[in-house]
């Protein structure tokens, strides 16, 4: 079998294929006519194919690849009659999918040569024409050749405008300004070619523009401080205040967009091309027409017509506004808020103070249409110097507070005079704003309408009783309210504060009192006329081991009893050491040590009638002697 296969012939068999007929150089000239027909496609690129058929799903193309590619049939919507022999730019997807088939795309191709388009519209600066989808906020979104665009609202026209919608389905000529490559963003303008027609007619009105001058224009946009007219392509700025004599608060009371009005060019600035309007100086001034009657002191009335922190103006006509400053709406010499006396929209009664009429300028006030309190003929009596009142805490300093007594009427009570017995710093420990308290008239001053109050003296001084209760050397229990590095402020009995020295804050173990404990404490010093009362709890331990050692030396300077003499004979106590022990244990205790010093003066006194007993028992012995007795007897006795 291996025989015949060799013996094979394998040239004959390869001649017998298809295509086995050519030779080598024929075969090498057909491949290269065959390569020649098909091109060289890249994926991701736009080429050009012509349509070869059309089903009912794809359309198929031919790009002169090695095989025909197709594109969904949806992708042509936009061209319906599309037939056989058709040439269409298409997007090269994939060359082979999985099935060999090469995939193409027209909606993508469409945008790769949008984008183009896009970007070269920018770089040449040409004009693109789309179509208005849909409103979004703040502008419109436009088609470019299948890339949605955003045209803003500034950017539509030369003038705000008010309706979007209107636009909405429409075609627009519009220009790149500006391209967002990271997130595909276009935003295009119109209005760009609108003022190119503009600048001509614009140039035309600013060189023939001058101040005085009266213009015809259009309410194109309001604001809350005025107004942009149109001049016929330059916009003018009416201001607020321009707009009227009287004061207005918002535009739109008096004007409308869209609306023609006649204004004066007040200033104007050709570098920055800001045009300043008026239209109020087109009617007379109202201060010219105001009525002669009217000078310093006379009664007006009017309506006001704003609040500030400062005053309220009162508008007796349009145009003609006085100032009532917040200090001429009371009397009283506290500066508080205008609101806490009159509201806008108020219509009241006030007295001229100043009236400038070249100036156009009034102050008014209305504390005039009432009495001076200070120029009342009972003031003298009714604040006398001793008399009670209870007013309102109106403001606190930190050397006081002031009370108002009534309308205009305030006092000062010092700090110093808010309390007996506490040392206050500051009046807001005491009391607060607002709230009332009862007072006593401590000196009247009418031409300079003041008033010295006081609060402690409604009650009689304590310190005249306190100079009885601490004085020096008493010992009292006190607590540490507060402790610093001068030392510790103490309160007393009575509610009286004491002070003490951080030596003096020493305990007999040797640890120093913190604030909150409670120690006796002895009285060192005392001042009434200062109110001051220094104390020390150190001294109440070390006064006391003065004491007891004082006594120990006395004890042992006592005289001894007569030899012969026994302690226990004739009625004389034996000492007890363990009382003893306890004396010294309480010597701190000053009851104690009186005690002591009672119970060693009795001693005193046993021993020296012991004394005299004994020398009466001698002197008896020698005059009458006691027979003798036997040794039995003796020691028996």
């Amino acid at each position: 079998m291996s025989a015949n296969i060799d013996d094979f012939d394998w040239d004959k068999f390869e001649s017998q294929k298809f295509g086995g007929a050519y030779s080598k150089d024929q075969r090498t000239e057909l491949e290269k006519m065959y390569s020649d027909t098909l091109n060289t496609v890249q994926e991701e690129e736009v080429i050009k194919g012509t349509i070869v058929g059309i089903t009912d799903r794809d359309v198929i193309l031919n790009i002169g690849f090695k095989s025909d590619g197709l594109v969904p049939l949806s992708e042509f919507r936009d061209q319906p009659d599309i037939k056989i022999g058709d040439e269409v730019e298409v997007f090269i997807e994939d060359q082979e999918d999985p099935n060999g088939q090469l995939i193409l795309s027209r909606k993508k191709a469409k945008i790769v040569k949008a984008w183009d388009n896009i970007h070269k519209a920018l770089e040449h600066d040409t004009v693109l024409e789309g179509l208005v989808k849909r409103r979004t906020k703040g502008g419109l979104i436009m088609d470019l050749y299948g890339v949605e665009a955003f045209l803003p609202g500034s950017q539509i026209d030369v003038k705000p405008i008010r309706d979007f919608d209107i636009f909405v389905g429409k075609k627009m000529e519009v220009k790149v300004v500006k391209i967002n490559s990271a997130f595909d963003n276009v935003v295009v303008s119109h209005k760009v070619l609108i003022e190119k027609d503009l600048e001509q007619q614009r140039q035309g009105i600013l060189n023939n523009l001058e101040k005085g001058q009266v213009l015809e224009g259009v309410i194109k946009n309001m604001t809350n401080f005025g107004v942009f007219i149109d001049l016929g392509g330059v916009d003018g700025l009416l201001h607020i205040t321009d707009i009227s004599w009287g004061r207005i608060n918002h535009p739109q009371e008096v004007l409308e967009l869209d609306q023609k009005v006649n204004v004066v060019v007040l200033d104007f600035d050709e570098d920055k091309k800001r045009i300043s309007l008026g239209m109020k100086q087109l009617t007379p001034h109202p201060w010219d027409a105001l009525s002669a009657d009217i000078e310093v002191g006379s009664r007006v009335k009017g309506k006001i017509v704003n609040v500030a922190d400062y005053g309220a103006f009162l508008e007796i006509l349009p145009g003609v506004e006085g100032l009532i400053h917040v200090s001429e709406m009371s009397w009283s010499q506290h500066l508080r808020n205008p609101q806490d006396f009159i509201k806008q929209g108020d219509e009241i009664e006030a007295v001229v103070l100043t009236l400038d009429r070249d100036e156009r300028k009034m102050s008014l006030g209305i504390k005039q249409l009432t009495e001076d309190p200070w120029t009342k003929q009972d003031v003298l009596e009714k604040y006398a110097v001793g008399t009670r009142h209870t007013g309102v805490v109106r403001n606190l300093t930190n050397f006081g507070l002031f009370i108002e007594l009534e309308e205009g009427v305030d006092g000062l009570v010092h700090v110093s005079d808010l309390s007996w017995t506490k040392k206050i710093k500051h009046p807001s420990e005491f009391v607060k704003v607002g709230e009332t308290l009862d007072v006593v008239v401590l000196e009247l001053d009418v031409p300079n309408r003041r008033l010295a109050l006081g609060h402690k003296q409604l009650e009689e001084n304590p310190w005249d009783t306190f100079a009885t209760v601490f004085h020096i050397g008493s010992i009292h229990r006190a607590t540490i309210l507060e402790k610093s590095d001068r030392g510790a402020v103490l309160e007393l009995p009575y509610g009286i504060e004491g002070f003490a020295y951080p030596k003096n804050l020493v305990k007999e173990d040797g640890a120093v009192a913190e604030a909150g404990e409670t120690l006796d404490f002895k009285v060192v010093e005392f001042s009434k006329e200062d109110r001051k009362i220094t104390l020390s709890h150190s001294n109440v331990y070390l006064d006391a081991r003065e004491e007891a050692s004082k006594a120990d030396k006395f004890a042992k300077k006592k005289p001894s009893p007569v030899v012969g003499a026994a302690p226990t004979q004739q009625g004389a106590k034996p000492v007890d050491i363990k009382k003893k022990e306890e004396v010294k244990s309480t010597l701190g205790d000053l009851e104690a040590l009186s005690a002591l010093r009672e119970q060693m003066q009795n001693n005193e006194k046993e021993v020296g009638a012991k004394k005299l007993q004994a020398a009466a028992d001698a002197k008896a012995a020698t005059e009458n002697p006691k027979p003798e007795t036997s040794d039995e007897e003796a020691e028996a006795e």
